[in-house]
């Protein structure tokens, strides 16, 4: 069962990850972009890319380390949800739900994966 669980997350944390990058690239480049045709602020996506081998091949370590990595979107989506209307709030709220979901799916991965200190 604990195998199974663990496996959910892992799979729960790889498309939330996933989906926080198409959004974040959409969102910049194509929907909602701050200036037309899109802009730099699309690079926000890239340090999104580093965990993404380390969550599909089900390392801890990178589970634990983007977890905090992650509140950074959360904060952003936030406070864009705050501060914007139309389409824009809308994406900061899919936002702020994709990071929430991969926050709780990492940190579930990395605590059912940890290793039991009796042998």
């Amino acid at each position: 069962m604990r195998n199974s669980l663990s496996s959910f997350f892992r799979l729960a944390a790889a498309l939330a990850l996933v989906s926080l990058i198409a959004l974040c690239l959409a969102w910049e480049l194509w929907l909602a972009p701050l200036r037309p045709g899109g802009s730099l602020i699309a690079l926000k996506a890239l340090p999104l890319a580093f965990p993404v081998a380390g969550v599909l091949s089900g390392k801890r370590y990178t589970f634990q380390w983007s977890s905090m990595l992650i509140l950074a979107y959360f904060a952003e989506g936030v406070t864009r949800a705050w501060a914007e209307q139309g389409v824009s709030r809308a994406l900061s709220l899919t936002e702020v739900f994709l990071s929430l979901v991969y926050f709780v799916a990492a940190v579930s991965y990395a605590r059912g994966t940890k290793a039991s200190r009796h042998p």
